[in-house]
């Protein structure tokens, strides 16, 4: 059975630093781009991130440009997102996803997998 399980998470005081990861087992890992979101309570799942299927292709959200990285290990099956200079409005549960998409603007439209999300707190 198919599985995305991020961890990662947890409190951080602004500016400090987080790495998620997203574990992926179950499936083919390398016939998806992988995704990174964040849902703050009462809003919609953003994208924040993607990345290719072999890893050189790369997407940011406005918000998460010059201070997360997205990357993925295709050897360990496993995606990543470096969050630096964390700000409290980069509170929110953070999901990753694996997405049929090979246009990086469009993942989330095709998603196969979604992970069950870790919570991201940065108190002022």
């Amino acid at each position: 059975q198919a599985r995305l399980a991020e961890s990662g998470g947890g409190l951080v005081q602004a500016g400090g630093s987080l790495r998620l990861s997203c574990a992926a087992s179950g499936l083919t890992f390398t016939r998806y781009s992988m995704g990174w979101f964040c849902q703050a309570p009462g809003k919609e799942r953003e994208l924040v991130a993607a990345v290719s299927r072999n890893g050189t292709g790369l997407y940011y959200a406005d918000s998460a440009k010059g201070r997360f990285t997205i990357s993925r290990d295709n050897a360990k099956n496993t995606a990543y997102l470096q969050m630096n200079s964390l700000k409290p409005e980069d509170t929110a549960v953070y999901y990753c996803a694996a997405d049929a998409n090979v246009d990086l603007r469009r993942v989330g439209t095709r998603v196969s997998y979604w992970g069950q999300g870790t919570q991201v707190t940065v108190s002022s």
